[in-house]
């Protein structure tokens, strides 16, 4: 099997308008090999969707290459690119039928009728749709034409697989079968594979890597947990999972650890210490020197005593299956403060005043670093 290699180099997209112009997406730069899962994660108008159109070459790029197996496909057109993509819409012929949807770019490709067959047959095995080759579009369930997307996405060997939003359409518990079933497709047939989606769930429970993006820019590349429990920005902290966030100022500092204090007075000594990217200098609260950001998994909520590093108020508990989820309000945050609970709290329910105990072996510090 070919272990196929991409690099994407300073991928730029500007649009031009009537009044301005946009940067869609801005420098873009990551390296993917093999058979990676590579997804990539933001919000809505983030570049996401755009690198991945021009990788595919639907889209031109104004600046930028995109080197696949030492080639640069941003100089080739879509057809000469060898990718396979399916789309929200799965874009499937109506009326055509299963076996001739996954069959009609072998035969846009003059591919003999036996070798046609042979390989339908065995994609349409892999995706357990063997049985369903004679029906239509309007036949299928949704998940049934998405694997038919897919199916005509790979029959072919490509040696990239992109899926733009592909589990947008379906409801909770199909979104959840079917990203189980890309992702054992996807490393049975050994292919690498570029995932988009806003999904934060989806990305993290598929993805060898996720890539995260804010205003065009890429923010962060790295394994799903790494970027869960190493977040370099305050907004990846903020998009993946949930996160607190609490002003403090900085008494000593140096290369490994940060003695701080909230602004009750309480002190923490704190060891996972992360310098502010320019652009969200404006996030620290004014007369502060930084943030610290927790997770709610790490903070732990007990009786209203003096040995509690802040007071709060329950101001609502939700049973969350596995977790209980108690949103409180603090006078060292200025937002609402999120904790889980692997179990509830005895004693302590919604309108009363409680503690918070900050786990601080996991807590990050946001500085701006060495300023003047």
């Amino acid at each position: 099997m070919v272990e196929h290699t991409l690099e994407v180099k300073d991928l730029t997209k500007v649009f031009a308008t009537d009044d301005d112009t946009i940067t869609a997406v801005d420098t873009v730069n990551f390296q993917l090999s093999g058979d990676e899962f590579f997804t990539m994660l933001g919000p809505s108008g983030c570049g996401k969707t755009t690198t991945l159109r021009m990788i595919a070459g639907l889209e031109t790029c104004t600046a930028g290459n995109i080197i696949f197996d030492g080639q640069d496909y941003s100089r080739f057109s879509t057809f000469q690119r060898n990718i396979g993509m399916v789309f929200q819409s799965y874009a499937l012929f109506p009326h055509l039928t299963l076996f001739e949807n996954v069959a009609y770019g072998l035969r846009i490709r003059k591919m003999p009728k036996p070798e046609i067959k042979i390989r339908i047959d065995d994609m349409l095995r892999l995706l357990g749709l063997q049985d369903l080759s004679h029906r239509y579009p309007a036949d299928l369930s949704g998940g049934q034409q998405q694997r038919v997307s897919i199916a005509r996405a790979l029959v072919y060997d490509p040696g990239l697989l992109l899926l733009d939003e592909p589990l947008a359409n379906l409801d909770a518990k199909l979104r959840i079968e079917m990203r189980e079933e890309i992702r054992r497709i996807q490393k049975e047939l050994g292919i690498m594979t570029i995932y988009v989606t806003h999904d934060q769930e989806e990305a993290m429970s598929v993805s060898d890597r996720v890539a995260i993006f804010n205003h065009g820019r890429l923010m962060q590349v790295g394994k799903p947990k790494t970027v869960y429990t190493n977040p370099e920005s305050i907004f990846v902290s903020d998009f993946i999972g949930k996160a607190n966030f609490f002003p403090v100022h900085i008494a000593q500092r140096d290369k490994t650890s940060a003695k701080i204090s909230l602004n009750n007075g309480h002190e923490l000594k704190i060891d996972r210490l992360y310098q502010l990217i320019e652009e969200e200098h404006d996030q620290i609260a004014a007369g502060y020197d930084g943030t610290v950001m927790v997770r709610p998994e790490h903070i732990r909520i007990g009786p209203l005593s003096d040995s509690g590093l802040m007071r709060c108020i329950i101001k609502r508990v939700q049973f969350l299956g596995s977790f209980h989820r108690y949103l409180v309000e603090s006078p060292q945050s200025a937002r609402k403060v999120i904790v889980d609970s692997p179990r509830e709290v005895s004693g302590i329910g919604e309108g009363d005043a409680a503690s918070l105990v900050i786990n601080t072996e996991d807590a990050q510090l946001f500085h701006f670093g060495d300023r003047g």
